[in-house]
């Protein structure tokens, strides 16, 4: 990590750059508001041959000692990234309150979802068109028509889209709907597809894998972040322990941990964690007192009759209530849910 001086002029960084990157190395520029970082990529001992401690414009060389180097905060010097995503801000003082259905099934349960959500307040509209299923009997979600109906309740209501990404074949027709590509537990050491996602620039919602560290998670979004995405979310979803009471252990302890590992933000997921709808709300307060950054939840106008995981998303028509008291949570926390209006 190269840090330059508050004074160092646009041409003395540009020089520095050069001089890295015609070693072979990469460069991965932060400005911040005083001053300007460059993280370096390649082999360490080229770069430290060309003894920079003493050119223009540098104030010191701070090595990386995590093996994530992009995602450690000791890049931006433990402030904390703030993204804007549709004109709402995730990430600082920012929380994001992710709402959707789990499966977008017909048009009247999806446009009628995302009317209820963005009503109460909601930061993006979550749905899953390609949907990850242990059985390879069951239904697998819409495909293109399922993104054509996201492509529709974004365009009544605004709100900007996270959708899964299960195979990178499929990117193409998910970038032309998805405001925020989601990556779900079984892919998160997917690399290849992880790589793809890095070149496509489009912000990336990680989930943690289900027996995966949290140095594997922030592994996992280096895959990302060096090839030149910077929008990458982390999050936690429940690991897979001894405990059968509920369907994961919600791993909380997770999101102060990441805080202090890295400047990327933190959303829980309390849907797929409990998989009950009646332990939803208490792990969403939870997860907002604790300093999560968002949560991303299931949202269903008839969960009796979902096609899929009706047992742990909320009824739509009480999605409001449950807005209004994660959001008090939250303001514990010293975060504000974020919308279009409070980001103006």
């Amino acid at each position: 990590m190269i840090v330059m001086k508050q004074d160092a002029t646009e041409d003395e960084i540009q020089a520095v750059v050069d001089r890295v990157e015609g070693v072979g190395a990469r460069t991965h520029r932060i400005n911040g508001d005083e001053l300007t970082v460059l993280g370096v990529l390649g082999d360490r001992e080229h770069v430290m041959r060309l003894e920079l401690e003493g050119a223009a414009g540098v104030d010191k060389l701070v090595p990386i000692l995590k093996p994530y180097k992009l995602a450690s905060s000791q890049i931006r010097h433990g402030e904390p990234s703030v993204f804007e995503i549709g004109g709402r801000k995730i990430g600082g003082s920012n929380f994001a309150l992710i709402a959707g259905p789990c499966t977008v099934e017909s048009r009247e349960q999806t446009l009628g979802t995302a009317h209820t959500v963005a009503a109460a307040g909601a930061t993006l509209f979550r749905g899953g068109a390609y949907k990850p299923r242990t059985s390879p009997y069951a239904f697998h979600g819409l495909g293109v028509e399922g993104l054509r109906l996201l492509a529709e309740a974004k365009a009544e209501t605004g709100m900007p889209i996270v959708t899964e990404l299960m195979d990178v074949r499929d990117l193409e027709p998910v970038l032309e709907v998805a405001d925020v590509i989601q990556i779900g537990a079984r892919n998160m050491q997917n690399y290849t597809l992880l790589t793809e996602l890095g070149r496509a620039g489009r912000p990336v919602l990680l989930k943690r894998g289900l027996s995966a560290t949290l140095e594997e998670l922030l592994n996992a979004s280096e895959y990302i972040l060096k090839e030149g995405n910077e929008h990458v979310l982390l999050c936690e979803r429940g690991i897979r322990t001894f405990e059968t009471a509920y369907r994961f252990t919600l791993d909380l302890t997770a999101v102060p941990v990441l805080k202090e590992l890295t400047h990327l933000p933190v959303i829980v997921d309390p849907s797929h964690a409990a998989g009950r709808r009646d332990l939803v709300q208490p792990l969403s307060l939870a997860a907002a007192a604790v300093g999560a950054d968002g949560i991303i939840v299931e949202v269903h106008p008839n969960p009796d009759e979902a096609i899929c995981d009706g047992p742990q998303q909320l009824v739509a028509d009480e999605f409001a209530a449950y807005a209004e008291k994660v959001g008090q949570a939250a303001a514990v926390a010293g975060k504000t849910i974020s919308t279009l209006a409070a980001a103006a």
